[in-house]
């Protein structure tokens, strides 16, 4: 396993988020290259349907042994149905489960909302951009990795 390079995957049933979640985790990752004075890597970008999928691309992207982390994106709007509920739950079960069982990063860039405005406003050009905490995340639990490795 590499811990230099990274991928995203993102749900595209809202293309318009989707778009903005990518761009927030791939300006991180650069920036992160930039700090460290090395170039950036390739940021890799699979797409999958909705947030249901993710998981298992995780899972594929953790076990090929060529990703340190992979930012998980994706959004899931409540309508009038438990729907939300479901896929929420087991997107998020789903990601944790690939962390801990690969030891892979695989960190829960979902956002959760009520609404498109909500939506928006946390997919990037407000305070919060959840694309960008979730490549974030991945940066961190790397360092925590090759800090125990003494790397």
């Amino acid at each position: 396993m590499t811990d230099g390079r990274f991928a995203i995957v993102a749900a595209t049933f809202y293309r318009e988020l989707a778009d903005r979640l990518i761009t927030g985790a791939q300006a991180s990752f650069a920036e992160a290259a930039k700090e460290a004075g090395k170039p950036a890597d390739p940021v890799d970008v699979f797409e999958v349907p909705g947030a249901f999928e993710l998981p298992l691309a995780a899972k594929y992207l953790a076990e090929s042994g060529r990703y340190g982390g992979i930012a998980c994106l994706g959004a899931v709007i409540r309508g009038e149905t438990d729907h939300y509920d479901f896929v929420c739950a087991e997107a998020a079960r789903g990601l944790q489960q690939v962390q801990i069982t690969t030891g892979v990063p695989a960190t829960f860039g979902v956002l959760t909302v009520d609404s498109m405005e909500q939506a928006l406003a946390r997919s990037g050009g407000d305070t919060r951009d959840s694309g960008r905490h979730a490549a974030d995340a991945v940066l961190a639990l790397v360092g925590v990795r090759r800090q125990l490795a003494g790397t």
